[in-house]
């Protein structure tokens, strides 16, 4: 095996150790950003939506300190490029948001139901992975290059707010994001913390401390460990990651790559990457705590109504993350992590859309009774 090949093992196991461990935990602490937007909207409980919000402030402090200490570059990821694709984001996040909402959780969510014994969400989780990989490279693609992506605006600058900052103000690009960074995670920090119930819950605090810990650690294994001049092209990449730009973790185009994976095994040129292994370990994670805790039991579809919901809530999913370049996780947290504008606004559109379409719901079970 070459120096490259080995960085890239290296990377993919340390993705399954993440995946396995946000699984575990994510099964136990019931994350949910579909049940923690359901909670606010449907009983003013807000609870496991500022467990979200504690693991994005857990990930910004983790991200920027890793940034500050010059060990990764956000620059060289997809989320903070300067060419800034804002009907993209609109769209594939309200999209996304109402797919999770019909699909019952989003794709974090749709693994650990997985390895608890749902089969509803595997059903999910193949008409998610079919979408999103029509929409990244099938006849989706065509549609979505040439009319959502290619509405755009040029920034001058890299999108993340302490690039902004220090282009707008003229500060040093390190004052720029300690200022930028330590003003958004304080800002989340005191919201999570100042309801005495959340501080009192060991495990809505574990859920965010350890989610946001996880992508950071995504960060530092395809932005350090995995990063460097690849002996084979000489070219200077993120080894491990199927975009070769250094990656955290997100479960919609990884899920593509997981079908594709498994359909062209003997394919010598896909190899399990990054993305491709933290999706499997999501699945072993949660399956390991389910079994551990004796809740794993089969789940089925109630009828055809409730299969068609998921089948539908699958697809737009997949459309709507790839279109979005990122879901709950990988916008809403390891996007959201770097600070990125882009980030920021498919969160807002991910939650709105699912919001819409609980009211939706509601309205009509309501007109049915």
């Amino acid at each position: 095996m070459s120096a490259g090949g080995h960085l890239a093992a290296i990377v993919a196991w340390g993705g399954f150790a993440l995946g396995f461990v946000f699984g575990a935990v994510g099964n136990r602490t019931n994350f949910c950003t579909m049940g923690s937007v359901s909670d606010v909207v449907n009983m003013g409980s807000w609870a496991r939506m500022r467990m979200w919000l504690l693991a994005i402030a857990v990930a910004i402090i983790g991200t920027h300190a890793l940034q500050l200490a010059g060990l990764i570059d956000v620059e060289k990821s997809l989320y903070t490029r300067a060419h800034f694709t804002w009907l993209s984001y609109i769209v594939g996040g309200l999209l996304f948001g109402i797919g999770m909402t019909l699909g019952s959780g989003c794709g974090s969510k749709t693994l650990i139901r997985i390895g608890a014994g749902n089969l509803k969400s595997l059903v999910v989780f193949v008409f998610l992975g079919i979408a999103a990989y029509m929409t990244l490279k099938g006849v989706l693609a065509v549609w979505r290059t040439r009319w959502i992506d290619s509405v755009a605006l040029d920034l001058g600058a890299h999108q993340d707010i302490p690039s902004l900052l220090a282009w707008v103000t003229g500060l040093q690009p390190r004052v720029a994001e300690v200022a930028a960074a330590g003003v958004v995670a304080a800002a989340l920090l005191v919201f999570v913390f100042k309801d005495r119930q959340f501080r009192t819950s060991f495990d809505h605090i574990l859920g965010g401390v350890v989610v946001g810990l996880v992508v950071v650690g995504g960060w530092y294994l395809t932005g350090h460990v995995g990063y460097g001049e690849n002996p084979d092209t000489l070219e200077t990449m993120a080894m491990g990651t199927n975009s070769h730009q250094i990656e955290s973790l997100s479960f919609v185009a990884p899920v593509a790559y997981t079908l594709e994976l498994g359909m062209l095994w003997t394919d010598s040129s896909l190899a399990v990457t990054f993305g491709v292994a933290a999706v499997l370990g999501m699945i072993a994670g949660s399956l390991a705590y389910a079994l551990a805790s004796r809740s794993f039991h089969w789940e089925g579809f109630a009828g055809p109504a409730d299969t068609a919901s998921h089948m539908v809530g699958g697809m737009l999913m997949g459309f709507g993350g790839v279109t979005a370049l990122g879901c709950t996780i990988g916008q809403g947290l390891s996007g959201f992590s770097t600070l990125a504008l882009g980030s920021i606004l498919t969160f807002l559109a991910i939650v709105t859309g699912s919001a819409l379409t609980m009211k939706w719901q509601y309205h009509r079970i309501m007109r049915e009774t």
